[in-house]
């Protein structure tokens, strides 16, 4: 097969790993990147957050990680939780050749254990957000990616040694409700989320983490606790102020953990698959599809169309 007839989706031209790294409060940049660009890109469902900021970071061994970066709130965090674009976001990592996607995201802690400061990495999310677009596909094109599991075990796993190994505090595993926002949880809300024995609380996982999934981009996330949510009857309500102080203390703990995950990635998606999620996902008819759609949707699945 010769190089023009590979498509941009397809395993033959996805086959070396690509980092993509959505910045969440606090996280605005990435200044440990190397031979730094600015990309600005369009997308078939409108505007990202920002421009890209690409470059790379240092592998241990072998040659340096390609990495593309996302402030999800916008430059100057101009963007409200239900107003990200979130289809655009990973829509424009998908364009940049982006397999793997650590998402970086402040929280407010739900268990006692989980202190202000620790680092969470999470492997289930419970839905409550109302009314965001949530899929690449409808509008003539029926697809169902599986979401059991939402999270990618290997990209988290690294996450979770990394984290480890710069001295943060980690808490392996553990359920994220993500809530719509932009006001905080009544303190009935956040007791019925503890009762549902959920570690922490959120707004931006979805639909983040489920169009990642569509456009078979492996996801882990980095949840950096700010606050005990407002059930710790003991500590004053959340502020604002007290929410973005720990996360700027944070920010320079997740930075190095990303760092710290790149250098040991491997090569090659072979060694660190991505989700091959939409092998049978689509159950449209393909004589059924407009070339209209076909086209939105081609960086995501024309390879299977």
């Amino acid at each position: 097969m010769s190089p023009a007839s590979v498509h941009p989706a397809s395993p033959e031209a996805r086959s070396h790993v690509v980092l993509g790294v959505v910045g969440g409060s606090g996280l605005y940049d990435m200044d440990a990147l190397q031979r730094v660009e600015t990309v600005e890109l369009s997308t078939p469902f409108g505007a990202p957050s920002a421009a890209y900021t690409c470059g790379l970071l240092p592998r241990a061994s072998g040659e340096p990680v390609r990495v593309a970066f996302l402030p999800r709130h916008g430059h100057g965090h101009t963007v409200l939780p239900h107003e990200i674009n979130y289809r655009a976001n990973i829509h424009g990592f998908k364009q940049l050749g982006v397999t793997h996607l650590i998402s970086v995201s402040a929280v407010g802690s739900l268990q006692a254990p989980i202190v202000p400061g620790h680092l969470v990495f999470p492997d289930q999310f419970i839905d409550r957000t109302k009314g965001r677009p949530a899929t690449f596909f409808g509008e003539g094109v029926a697809a169902h990616v599986q979401f059991g599991d939402p999270v990618d075990a290997g990209l988290r796993g690294r996450l979770v040694a990394a984290a480890r190994e710069a001295g943060a505090t980690v808490h392996d595993g553990g359920t994220y409700v993500v809530m719509e926002g932009p006001v905080f949880s009544t303190r009935a809300e956040s007791n019925l989320y503890r009762s549902w024995g959920a570690s922490v609380i959120g707004m931006t996982a979805l639909p983040e983490a489920k169009l990642a999934r569509e456009a078979e981009i492996a996801y882990a996330l980095m949840a950096l606790s700010t606050d005990y949510d407002c059930w710790h009857e003991s500590e004053e309500e959340v502020s604002v102020e007290a929410v973005i102080a720990v996360v700027r203390q944070n920010a320079a703990r997740a930075r190095e953990v990303i760092v710290k995950v790149a250098a040991e990635l491997p090569q090659t998606t072979a060694e660190l698959p991505y989700p091959r999620a939409l092998e049978h996902a689509i159950m449209t008819d393909p004589s059924k599809i407009t070339p209209a759609m076909r086209e939105r949707i081609d960086l995501l699945a024309g390879h299977l169309l």
